[in-house]
């Protein structure tokens, strides 16, 4: 059987969350998210983030965490802003715009949001009240290229939001990988003081199933919990997500998975650098971009599962490789070996 590196959900979920479930399988415990897990589990999140304000919600995953967020921010005629590589744009059959709001697309190569890249998008929508109004500014963090955000590149885009009057929502699906990084300066705390909402990813990330929303502007919290409901959202056994986010937040555990992926994808990236491989990006989290010939690609592809992600040429494509919490040193080191043998 092939090992896989296409994503980093392909694998089941952490031992001590087996463990923490089947552990309390037989406790009676409130429904709707109003467990005693899932309230130990917020608290810990509001400790962590240093927001004893902020209201946090448990779901199913990440395009429905975006589904709610987007929908239950903007209004009818409002709008939400996305780099053309945003999973709202590419990966989510038109979930945003099914419920009546619009994405305005921006070409960035590295996937990244600056304020110039979004001054052209608002100085093109002033046609009042003609054209939707652009009010949200959507985010990832790593980005669907593994790229990072900086302090500095947050704390801009945030002061720019905030003057514009535009709401700043960032997409945590790989949020463990992404503020682990070897070269990311930020931090969860800087995450929760510049954004109005963000989502901590579990599903990527060791969780069987959950991502946990984080709304730190309050005029966003109101009846925020009336949309989960009406979309299907709230699930009657709370407790099922609420255990997941207890084991993941304690002892730091979901930042150390989250690391140990970063790593396993360094060692094949520092193998390929070594070897003169060319990246599609420059990336430090558990998603890299090598191009290799095609020929090295089918040689991979016989013990390897991967996406080739782009054609650059006739001979030459990139691929995405994806380490999870759960890749072990076998499969990284045998794909490293192939590496050093074909090139």
């Amino acid at each position: 059987m092939k090992f896989s590196f296409k994503n980093d959900y392909s694998e089941g979920c952490h031992s001590n969350i087996l463990k923490a479930l089947l552990e309390h399988n037989t406790d009676q415990q409130a429904g709707y998210g109003e467990d005693q897990y899932s309230l130990q589990a917020k608290e810990l999140i509001k400790q962590r983030i240093k927001k004893t304000d902020s209201e946090i919600y448990f779901v199913s995953g990440g395009t429905q965490a975006n589904l709610l967020v987007i929908s239950s921010v903007l209004r009818p005629y409002q709008c939400a802003i996305s780099a053309s590589t945003g999973h709202i744009l590419n990966n989510e059959t038109g979930a945003i715009e099914a419920t009546g709001h619009k994405i305005l697309s921006i070409e960035k190569e590295d996937g990244k949001l600056a304020p110039e890249d979004i001054i052209p998008v608002l100085e093109n929508h002033r046609n009042i009240p003609h054209q939707v109004m652009p009010k949200l500014v959507y985010i990832s963090n790593s980005t669907e290229l593994g790229t990072v955000y900086t302090l500095k590149e947050l704390e801009d885009l945030s002061k720019f939001c905030e003057d514009n009057n535009l709401y700043l929502f960032m997409d945590g699906a790989r949020m463990g990988h992404g503020l682990t990084s070897e070269i990311s300066d930020l931090t969860l705390e800087k995450v929760a003081e510049l954004t109005d909402v963000f989502y901590l990813g579990g599903t990527k990330n060791g969780a069987l199933i959950g991502e946990a929303i984080v709304i730190n502007n309050k005029e966003l919290q109101q009846d925020f919990a009336f949309n989960i409901k009406q979309k299907g959202a709230l699930l009657a056994k709370g407790r099922l997500l609420g255990i997941q986010f207890l084991e993941l937040m304690k002892n730091d555990l979901y930042f150390e998975l989250a690391k140990h992926a970063n790593q396993q994808a360094m060692k094949i990236k520092n193998a390929m650098q070594e070897r003169g491989v060319q990246f599609l990006s420059d990336t430090y989290t558990n998603q890299i971009f090598p191009i290799l010939s095609n020929d090295v690609i089918q040689k991979l592809s016989e013990k390897f599962e991967f996406y080739v992600w782009k054609k650059i040429d006739e001979n030459f494509s990139a691929i995405r490789l994806i380490t999870s919490w759960n890749t072990d040193d076998e499969p990284v080191n045998e794909f490293i070996e192939i590496i050093k043998t074909e090139l």
